[in-house]
This record gives structure tokens, C-alpha cells and sequence, in this order.
């Protein structure tokens, strides 16, 4: 290895002689390459070519080194660069690691999960993490739900919406218990109407169903609103609140969401997720939709055959449907009446008058109401649904009936008020995007943004005028008519004076004021009061 130093400081070393001394020592030469650049720098290296490096000379991969891996996203190329950059910045130089040395730490410092994780952030981490599978309890011990949005396209009033569906799964027997879909984003609404008929038995619920002893959800603002979270409190069952962005500890419902997916809606007309030919995957403009009631009722059959013909492997060869039978523990039943009851929220009390009950600004009335104006009641409601309330007596808590909107408008009237909002919605997005389309030029130099569209000084005082004389409030020109002048007798300063017209002399009645013998009253003060009286000695009045 010397006389190969001495040869390339010499500037005499060729290929061959790197070929032969590869030869003798049985290397590539690509080694004996390496061997002579660390020689170069280290004595150590050239007394022993190949020999392992000294304890504590090893590179490890530092707090630095896990930043910039962060920072570039795990790309490790990158990374080196930043390296020797920082290394032949400092004073004196250091020796920066090699990629190859640089592979080798990452691979031998940090774990699979790591270095996903620093790629791409904690989702892709927990890839490569291990997940305990918790115990099978019994049936209604634990309920999971969640809100989904059906990857599938379906005709809603003639527009083509995504679905949502709200339910509720069994843990122990993987039952789905309790569903309700929603044209339009979900609400507290489509919790209670799901968790309704997952707690009824009857048909078309059951069997499934009763009450469960906790149910698990995911920090959703409808799954903890006031009503749904009075509704759990009314019924005895605890909520428990997981933390966000934890898919895996409610598993059982996730399971489900994804089993959907790929059992029952892949196979839907509409299928956004569909792999589709062309460099622009769009959707075919003849591919007819289904409508809403025809999705909602394909997707309860697949949930029927879902509890009892599917055999989900946890089951070991049974059904929903089996494992729900099975299981000897017994159901806490509600009454649906009382069910009903405590699914709605609470509006307080009201007094029944003769135009009904008045909520929210509007009368209700109902055929029950007749000859009991007078009386006090309480209203419950189920939320988004302001057409009808339900009536309670405030004293007992019977139930009096139903009240609907008096005075309801026509599908005719709602149907053009949704046009005209509509339109409006339109006019103001077309608004907002022509504010906001604004161009700039094109730079190669750093400078500051050049804003292009130049406009005359009459197109500009054109669009200001047009805009003025759509604004109501500068419509309302409050200095057009100046308020009239005070009457003549108050003391108004000189600055208040000139913005005010003159107005119309203002009549006063006569005042009494003292008079001589000749019946003359006596002159004004110079402040407009009554001047003062003196009397002479004879009694006159002066």
C-alpha cells in the first residue's frame, strides 16, 4: 500500500498497477481505490489497509442527521449533500460520511418504522407498528361508530352526491347493529337516528339490538353534541372518547368501513375509486346513477347478508347472526316510545296559546291542541327537522302528540326559494373568482410581483362609479339634506350653523312679561330673556 502512495504521489500509479495489487490481495478494485483515498488521510489506514475502524470511529446517526432526514423527506442523497456542504463550511474542514457509509448508518441506526415515520410522518410509521388484538367480551358489552362518506356517486335531486353513513357495530360478535345514511353531510340527526334502530329489536332491526354498556367514538363533534351526549346519559351508557387520529382503537368499525368498500360499493355504478383508460380518469358522461332510495336500499340488504350469511374470520366459522344467538347474556330492552323520547333534544317549556306553541319565532299547532290553550308544556325536537316538535306535558311528562308548522310553505314556494338561492350563490362565487384572478408577470429575476391588467383612468372611474351605485350604503347620502336650522331663539355656534338650512320661524306663545301703565311689555335681554324691571321713585317702570 506504501509504494502505491509513493506511485500516486509520484503521479506515476496507473490502472494496472491497481489491477495487480487487487489480484494479490483478492479484492475488487474499486476496494484498493478506497483503501488508497483513506490512506491518504490517516497513517492508521495505510499501515493496514481494510483493517476495521477504531471503537468510537464509527458514523452513528445524530440528532443533525434525523432533522435533515425529516427535512428532506427521507431522501438520503440529499441529505449527503447537506453534509458535505456543513462539513466544508466549518473551520478547520471535517471529512464528511460517504453515501454509502451514510445507507449504512441509516439501515443500522434506525428502524423500518423510523425511517417511514420520517418520510412520511406518523401514518406511514404506524405501518410497521404491532397492534394488540383486545379480547372477545360478550355481546353489547362494547359498541363502535363512525361516520363514512361512500365513495360512490348517487343522484340526489338530479345532483350527483356522496352519501354518508352513520352506524353502529357490535365488538364481540361483529354485528353491524344500528345504520342510517344521509344524502348531505352528516349531523347529530344521523347519530340518533342510528343509534335508535340499533338499540330497537323489533322489525326491521332486530334481533340485534338492545342497550350496550359503552360505545366507543373518535372525538366527532355530532357523536359529542349535547343531544347525543344527553341521549347516551338517559339511557346509562358510557361514552368513551378516544383520542384523534386513532383509527386502530376502534378497529371493529374500521374493519367494516373498509370491508364496504371493497365487498359491496367497488361493484356500484358510480364507483369514484374506479380504475378508468385515459391520462384524465373522468367519469363516463352516459354512466347512469343510482338514486338515493335505491342505494339506501341496496346497502341495508348487503348489511342483512353482511349479519347473516357472512363469516367474518374473528367468528371462526360463524355469522353475526350465530354469535349473536349464542351468547347467553342477557339485553337491557327499551321501550320505543321512551326510546323516542330520549333520542330528541330538549327545547324547554312553552305555553300552549291560541295560536298554538310558539318556537323558534313560528307557531306550531296540532289537532290534539283543542281546548288546551292555557297549559304548560315542554318541546323536544330531533334536530334539523323544524317542521314538526314533538309535545310533553311540562308537569307530567306525558306525551301530548305532535305540532307541525302552521302556515307551511308549498313544495312549489320552497322550490323557488331554493332557485333564487341558488342563483345568488352563484352570482357571488362568479364575484369572488373574478376578485381573485389576478395576474402577475413572469420573473427570472427576484423581484417584487408585478400585478398585470393595466386599466385608463375612465375605465377605472367607470367600475368605481357602477360600484358605488350598487352599495346601499353609500346609496344612504346622509349630507344631501342638511337638517334644518334650530329656531332662532337657541344659541347654535357659528361652526354648527353654517351645515344647516334656515328653516321656517318658529311660533312661540306669548309670555307674560311685566308691563307698565301703558300696557308696553318690556324688551328682550341680550340672551333672549326678559330684561329685568327697575321702577322709578314715582312707580313707573323704567
Amino acid at each position: 500500500m506504501r509504494r502505491l502512495l509513493a506511485l500516486r504521489a509520484g503521479k506515476k500509479l496507473t490502472a494496472g498497477h491497481v489491477r495487480v495489487a487487487a489480484d494479490a490481495l483478492g479484492v475488487a478494485e474499486r476496494t484498493v481505490w478506497r483503501w488508497l483515498a483513506a490512506a491518504e488521510s490517516n497513517e492508521a489506514a495505510a499501515a493496514s489497509p481494510g483493517a476495521p475502524p477504531r471503537a468510537g470511529a464509527t458514523f452513528t446517526i445524530t440528532p443533525e442527521v434525523r432533522g435533515l432526514l425529516a427535512l428532506w423527506k427521507g431522501n438520503v442523497r440529499a441529505v449527503h449533500r447537506e453534509l458535505v456542504l456543513r462539513a466544508a463550511r466549518r473551520s478547520p474542514p471535517v471529512d464528511a460520511p460517504s453515501l454509502t457509509t451514510l445507507h449504512r448508518a441509516i439501515r443500522r441506526d434506525l428502524t423500518p418504522g423510523e425511517r417511514a415515520g420520517l418520510a412520511g410522518g406518523e401514518r406511514a410509521a404506524r405501518k410497521h407498528d404491532v397492534f394488540l388484538a383486545r379480547p372477545r367480551g360478550w355481546r353489547n358489552q362494547v359498541w363502535e361508530t363512525d361516520h363514512v362518506q361512500a365513495p360512490v356517486l348517487v343522484d340526489v335531486d338530479g345532483r350527483a352526491r356522496r352519501p354518508w353513513i352513520t352506524w353502529f357495530t357490535d365488538c364481540a360478535t361483529n354485528a353491524i347493529t344500528g345504520v342510517a345514511v344521509t344524502p348531505g353531510d352528516p349531523s347529530r340527526e344521523s347519530v340518533l337516528s342510528a343509534l335508535r334502530s340499533a338499540v330497537l329489536q323489533e322489525e326491521p332491526y332486530g334481533p340485534f339490538g338492545g342497550l350496550p354498556e359503552k360505545v366507543r367514538v373518535d372525538r366527532g363533534k355530532d357523536f359529542l353534541s349535547r343531544t347525543v351526549t344527553a341521549a347516551f346519559d338517559l339511557l346509562d351508557v358510557t361514552v368513551e372518547d378516544l383520542p384523534a387520529y386513532t383509527p386502530h382503537l376502534k378497529g371493529t368499525v374500521e374493519g367494516l368501513n373498509r370491508a364496504m368498500e371493497s365487498m359491496f360499493l367497488a361493484a356500484l355504478p358510480g364507483y369514484a375509486r374506479q380504475p378508468r383508460p385515459g391520462k384524465r380518469a373522468s367519469r363516463p358522461k352516459d354512466e347512469a346513477l343510482l338514486s338515493f332510495e335505491d342505494f339506501t336500499a341496496r346497502l341495508l340488504a348487503w348489511t342483512l347478508w353482511w349479519n347473516t350469511e357472512h363469516q367474518p374470520a374473528p367468528l371462526r366459522g360463524k355469522t353475526p347472526l350465530e354469535a349473536w344467538q349464542d351468547d347467553p347474556t342477557p339485553l337491557r330492552d327499551v321501550p320505543a316510545a321512551d326510546l323516542w323520547t330520549f333520542t330528541l333534544e330538549d327545547a324547554g317549556t312553552r305555553t300552549l296559546t291560541t295560536r298554538g306553541i310558539r318556537f323558534r319565532k313560528r307557531d306550531y299547532v296540532g289537532p290534539w291542541m283543542t281546548g288546551q290553550a292555557g297549559i304548560q308544556v315542554r318541546v323536544r325536537f330531533m334536530p334539523h327537522h323544524d317542521h314538526r316538535i314533538e309535545v310533553y306535558h311540562a308537569a307530567t311528562g306525558r306525551y301530548l302528540g305532535p305540532a307541525d308548522l302552521a302556515d307551511q310553505a308549498t313544495e312549489e314556494q320552497v322550490s323557488a326559494v331554493r332557485k333564487a338561492r341558488a342563483a345568488r350563490a352563484r352570482r357571488l362565487k362568479k364575484d369572488l373568482e373574478a376578485s381573485q384572478g389576478e395576474r402577475y408577470a413572469a420573473v427570472n429575476q427576484p423581484q417584487a410581483p408585478q400585478r398585470l391588467g393595466a386599466l385608463t383612468t375612465a375605465q377605472a372611474e367607470a367600475e368605481l362609479a357602477q360600484t358605488a351605485n350598487t352599495d346601499l350604503a353609500q346609496l344612504a347620502m346622509p349630507d344631501l339634506i342638511p337638517p334644518a336650522a334650530p329656531p332662532a331663539d337657541w344659541r347654535t355656534p357659528a361652526s354648527l350653523a353654517a351645515l344647516t338650512t334656515p328653516g321656517p320661524p318658529v311660533p312661540h306663545p306669548p309670555v307674560p312679561y311685566p308691563s307698565g301703565r301703558d300696557g308696553a311689555s318690556a324688551p328682550d335681554g341680550r340672551d333672549g330673556r326678559a330684561a329685568p324691571s327697575t321702577t322709578d321713585e314715582d312707580g313707573d317702570a323704567s
